[in-house]
């Protein structure tokens, strides 16, 4: 089974062509600045030369069909007909509550997609055109959407709810939803897999650090905690999202700077994080290098992201009554060092003892923790186009 993997953003289009025999990756690419001047395609099929396609992209749609056009291309292309692609799976950001696992697309589900949209006006939006451009150029192709809230939806109440009038949940659906599912559900199935134990019988970490960042509890295969909420603004913070601050800052600088709503919301959304500490960047490896060179704002921005890593993980342990393995993935967990041991300084009591060199490591699948200790530290590359293809896959079928 081909299962193509269709990731849309509102300008762009992120795709993956995988052999579901052996999970191979027989193309992908990336579609940019859809709807916007100089928009192209760069795609890879595998053995083949890297190509890109510079063809105007007014619409989703026709990024998608210069997509499909790619992947059966003579010379760059990876299957010979459309008719090898034989189910598409979808990434969609918001389920609510209305989709606590994947689900085959019909008119009914595209319609709960669309009630969702209020919960992430920015994301499900585009998602669902390209669910429905794909319905539209391959109408006889089964698809499924996979959505980043579905695996939070074990949460139990006392998790999810906030202690707001019980009514604005129940009218509005103001909960605890959280994100980056895709990627902790992934990350927790392959320890398992590298420890050859049931994650049912493992209480796990998993931190996803990279400009969006997230930290979930795993207990008995399930998600019982996670750090984002109702939007992917709260929690841990990141790359320019302010993550936990005191809600009423909002108030106080919408009285105090006479800022509107919009204006506050654009400040704890793309102002932050380390962003707004450091005065710097977004990117974590140029706050790191500005670091080293002595820059104390940079490394408190640093030193912050640490500490709020740090006190998730501690938070969690308690929460399921302590944990045997913590992970690390996505950009900066898989790529920082650094970040990794300064989120595990001082968890020693927990049993958490990093080996530096061990730890010494970029992008790679690795055990990180000392030989003795009690709790396993791991670095697990995420792949989130690969968990939407075994969804996928495991619907169709």
């Amino acid at each position: 089974m081909n299962v193509l993997v269709i990731n849309c953003g509102s300008s762009s289009l992120k795709y993956q062509l995988i052999d579901m025999k052996n999970e191979m990756v027989l193309a992908k690419g990336l579609a940019e600045r859809i709807g916007i001047e100089g928009s192209q395609v760069k795609h890879e099929a595998v053995g083949k030369e890297k190509k890109v396609y510079t063809d105007s992209l007014a619409t989703h749609k026709e990024a998608i069909n210069t997509v499909l056009n790619a992947l059966v291309d003579p010379v760059y292309g990876a299957v010979k007909s459309l008719e090898e692609i034989d189910a598409v799976g979808h990434r969609v950001v918001h389920g609510g509550e209305k989709f606590a696992g994947s689900a085959i697309i019909t008119d009914e589900v595209i319609a709960a997609m669309n009630e969702c949209t209020d919960l992430a006006p920015l994301h499900n939006p585009p998602n669902i055109i390209g669910i429905n451009a794909c319905k539209e150029l391959l109408p006889n192709v089964p698809m499924v959407g996979v959505f980043d809230t579905a695996f939070h939806q074990t949460m139990p109440e006392e998790a999810f709810i906030y202690p707001l009038p019980y009514e604005l949940y129940k009218e509005l659906g103001i909960r605890r939803y959280g994100f980056h599912g895709t990627s902790h559900k992934f990350v927790a199935q392959r320890v398992g897999e590298i420890l050859n134990k049931d994650i049912n019988d493992l209480k796990i970490i998993t931190c996803h650090l990279g400009n969006g960042a997230s930290v979930t509890a795993i207990k008995n295969g399930k998600s019982v905690d996670t750090s984002m909420g109702l939007t992917p603004l709260e929690g841990l913070v990141m790359g320019t999202r302010c993550g936990d601050i005191d809600p009423a800052i909002v108030t106080f600088l919408m009285e105090k700077k006479g800022l509107s709503s919009k204006e506050v919301n654009n400040i704890m959304n793309k102002e932050s994080g380390v962003l707004g500490i450091s005065g710097v960047s977004s990117d974590f490896r140029d706050i790191e290098a500005e670091a080293e060179k002595g820059n104390k704002r940079a490394q408190l921005a640093l030193d912050k992201f640490y500490y709020t890593v740090k006190k998730y993980i501690g938070s969690y342990a308690a929460a399921m009554g302590g944990v045997d393995v913590i992970i690390f993935t996505a950009g900066l967990g898989e790529n920082s060092a650094p970040a990794r041991e300064e989120s595990c300084r001082g968890l020693e009591f927990l049993g958490v003892e990093i080996d530096t060199d061990k730890n010494n490591i970029r992008g790679k699948e690795a055990e990180v923790s000392k030989e003795n200790s009690k709790v396993k530290v791991f670095v697990i590359p995420t792949n989130e186009e690969l968990m939407i293809a075994r969804e996928t896959k495991s619907l169709i079928k």
